[in-house]
């Protein structure tokens, strides 16, 4: 609890939490968040009780989410019902919006486009954080022109880049997070900041329901988040009842985010042990994406009663699996399992040095009606798998998405620590 910890002096304080220093935890802050609700920058703000709890419920477990998956947070953990721990980070004052549907101030800002219109690939906006001026709109020319500094990193192209990547990621692993519970998620609000000890540009700041608009069923009069707030005519204690009653229905389901109903395997077959070390590194590359893998031996050549005994276990005990037949020389395990089941099967051999031109031909060329695709890389057959289960399971989804956009953000960052090399 947080009555272990020392806090500090009072690092910030905005409408709806306070920032504190921990001098026994260097590097990080606690966020307290308050029982407070506001609107249109505070020009409507009432005090809800229970509303520091709920929305640090909400925080808690989106963060834990997005970090599970790969995005990097400045989230270090729940410290309390009402406060977590995170890295100290300069915030960039900036919001990023990320649309998929046409609702609110687009709609103002856009006059002729109706509601419901749908953004493909979502639409990204972002809103410099002035509330003298009500949180103006900004261009990316503005974010590049206005030549910040924070944390010791100054925020260019590359930096602008890689926050409105991310924003379009962050969403898309939020939104197919919500569709198991027939919730749509219509947009997004985040902010970034820089960590203050490793200068990286992270997510930071809060995402509860004041962060998002979410419609069940995709049905706007049924909408769970601040919205209802923000639409209410005048506020009456009934009111607030009813908003309080939206913030605790969606700070209930966010914790099912964490979890999903679809089970799946990998079940690898060597035709021989000595193929071990290429195995493990498919089990471990599976373990990556949270996917559990067995690892069993089985010659279709010298056993093929057994390595259909085998298959059948699999088959019969209702949990989705995706077969790797990794046989080196001539691959017979591949195409005969293909050939016996209506699971996915994929070829991962082991190619040698000196036959592996000739041997590869065993695993390409098939008879005809069976379709086991080969990828020569153990890596490359659990993210196949891995890609298979994630049509139908969030939380694998939401670590194959967080890769393509780490990948793409350590690609942009080689570039530019290139370029300040030669230049």
């Amino acid at each position: 609890t947080s009555v272990d910890l020392k806090l500090g002096k009072k690092v910030n304080e905005g409408k709806t939490k306070e920032v504190y220093e921990l001098p026994d935890m260097p590097g990080c802050v606690l966020m307290q968040s308050k029982d407070q609700i506001t609107a249109g920058n505070a020009a409507r703000k009432d005090r809800m009780e229970g509303k520091a709890a709920i929305s640090n419920t909400t925080t808690s477990c989106v963060f834990q989410l997005l970090q599970e998956a790969g995005i990097k947070t400045a989230f270090v953990r729940k410290q309390s019902d009402t406060a977590f721990i995170a890295a100290h980070c300069e915030m960039i004052p900036i919001e990023w919006v990320c649309r998929r549907i046409a609702t609110g101030s687009f709609l103002k800002r856009n006059p002729g486009v109706k509601e419901g219109y749908k953004f493909y690939p979502p639409k990204i906006e972002m809103f410099y954080k002035d509330d003298a001026n009500n949180d103006p709109q900004w261009s990316e020319e503005q974010l590049i022109e206005a030549k910040f500094c924070f944390g010791g990193l100054s925020i260019g192209q590359t930096e602008v880049d890689i926050m409105a990547r991310s924003t379009q990621a962050i969403f898309e692993i939020l939104e197919k997070a919500w569709q198991p519970q027939n919730c749509t998620l219509v947009d997004l609000k985040i902010e970034f900041g820089v960590n203050v000890l490793t200068k990286e540009i992270v997510l930071a700041d809060v995402i509860d329901n004041d962060s998002w608009r979410l419609w069940p069923s995709g049905d706007r009069s049924q909408q769970k988040d601040k919205q209802s707030y923000r639409d209410l005519k005048e506020v009456t204690p009934e009111a607030l009842q009813m908003v309080k009653k939206n913030f605790e229905w969606v700070a209930e389901r966010v914790e099912l985010l964490l979890k999903t109903k679809s089970q799946g395997r990998v079940v690898v077959l060597m035709g021989s042990t000595s193929d071990l070390s290429h195995c493990e590194k498919i089990k471990k590359a599976c373990a990556a994406f949270g996917i559990p893998c067995e690892l069993r031996v089985t010659s279709a050549h010298k056993g093929p009663d057994e390595t259909l005994r085998i298959k059948a276990e699999y088959e019969g005990d209702g949990i989705p699996t995706v077969f790797v037949a990794v046989a080196g020389r001539s691959n017979g395990l591949g195409p005969v399992m293909s050939g016996n089941t209506a699971y996915p099967v994929v070829n991962c051999p082991p190619l040698s040095a000196d036959w592996g031109t000739q041997d590869v031909w065993s695993s390409l060329r098939l008879p005809s009606g069976l379709s086991c695709p080969t990828t020569l890389s153990p890596e490359g057959a659990a993210q196949f798998a891995a890609q298979i289960f994630g049509l139908n399971n969030h939380l694998v989804w939401a670590k194959l998405r967080s890769n393509m956009l780490n990948t793409w953000i350590s690609l942009k960052q080689a570039d530019k620590k290139l370029r300040e090399c030669t230049l």
